[in-house]
């Protein structure tokens, strides 16, 4: 195989990783969005149901297992999607000269985005997918114990 043989190969291997890789973010905005609309009705029937009592132990409880089974989820679909980009930054520095691998390289691009966007978009999604389920979760922990022991 020659070498424009083994580039275009190599071209048609990255256009695959992309594809994997930009899927993963609807996926991820799913997740997060059932996330926040779950613990919104379980604070919803919470607060509609008498507030915080011993007798709702289950709801906690139930509140605190969703959310720590999504933390897992999200923290997989966002696994995968660093092992995507992981090899598409490998592709892309064995061909460093050619610009077609270069798609993800947004640097310079973002410098010259609005102030504002570069302020509310310096936050890595990660942070947020990842540790909001994991606050929810503890925050069920805390209102079961408070529940439990009043």
């Amino acid at each position: 195989m020659n070498d424009q043989e083994k580039t275009e190969l190599d071209y048609q291997t990255y256009k695959s990783l992309l594809d994997l890789w930009s899927k993963e973010n609807p996926i991820k905005t799913t997740k997060l969005q059932m996330l926040l609309a779950v613990n919104a009705l379980l604070v919803s029937a919470l607060n509609i149901s008498g507030g915080i009592t011993a007798s709702k132990w289950y709801l906690y409880l139930a509140g605190a297992i969703f959310c720590f089974i999504w933390m897992f989820s999200i923290g997989r679909t966002s696994l995968f999607q660093d092992a995507w980009q992981i090899k598409i930054e490998e592709l892309r520095k064995q061909h460093q000269h050619d610009p077609r691998f270069s798609v993800l390289e947004t640097r310079e691009a973002r410098k010259r985005a609005s102030p504002m966007l570069q302020t509310f978009g310096a936050v890595s999604s990660k942070w947020y997918l990842l540790f909001s389920p994991l606050v929810f979760a503890l925050a069920w922990l805390v209102i079961l114990v408070l529940a439990l022991t009043r």
